[in-house]
């Protein structure tokens, strides 16, 4: 299973794509993280692709609704596709 996750908040600079990589890893999810530009209206957003279970990935977004210790989540919004890219780790992306 394959879902692409956009999350919003207080999510940069504060180790939330570091959170995300160490989540994905303890749940042996594959896949990717990395910030999205910001404005004056969106100050924060992380996008993320995880590749694996359905339950698995569905853990990990409970775990990413927490965040870090000085994240503040306000909103997650998750597309799920069957068909599954071909990730063989999980990697930040810069």
């Amino acid at each position: 299973m394959f879902a692409h996750i956009i999350v919003s908040g207080f999510v940069q600079g504060v180790g939330y794509r570091y959170f995300v990589k160490k989540t994905a890893k303890n749940l042996n999810l594959n896949g990717w993280v990395k910030n999205l530009p910001t404005d004056k209206i969106v100050k924060g957003r992380v996008e993320i692709a995880l590749v694996g279970s359905k339950e698995q990935i569905e853990e990990a977004i409970k775990i990413f609704r927490k965040g870090p210790f000085l994240a503040d989540v306000k909103d997650i919004k998750t597309e799920w596709e069957d068909k599954t890219p071909d990730l063989n780790s999980f990697e930040i992306i810069v």
